[in-house]
C-alpha cells in the first residue's frame, strides 16, 4: 500500500508527466482514504498554475510591492 510520501511525490510528478495506470490507481486508492493527501492533490494544480503565471511575469507587481 502507498504511503503519504509516495503519494505526494506522485501528485507532484503528475503535474509534469502522465502517470502510469498502476500509479494512477494506487494514488486514487490512497487519496480516497487520506484527507491530507486529498487536500494536497487539490492544492498542487493551483500552486502549479500560480507559479507558471508568476514565471511569465504576471507576478511582477507582487514582488515589487514586497521590496518596498
Amino acid at each position: 500500500m502507498m504511503n503519504c510520501k509516495q503519494a505526494t511525490r506522485l501528485i507532484s510528478e503528475s503535474q509534469d508527466r502522465t502517470l502510469t495506470l498502476a500509479e494512477k490507481m494506487s494514488l486514487k486508492v490512497h487519496v480516497m482514504m487520506c484527507s491530507g493527501c486529498k487536500n494536497f492533490s487539490l492544492q498542487v494544480p493551483f500552486l502549479s498554475k500560480a507559479m507558471k503565471a508568476y514565471a511569465k511575469g504576471y507576478g511582477k507587481n507582487i514582488s515589487d510591492e514586497g521590496q518596498q
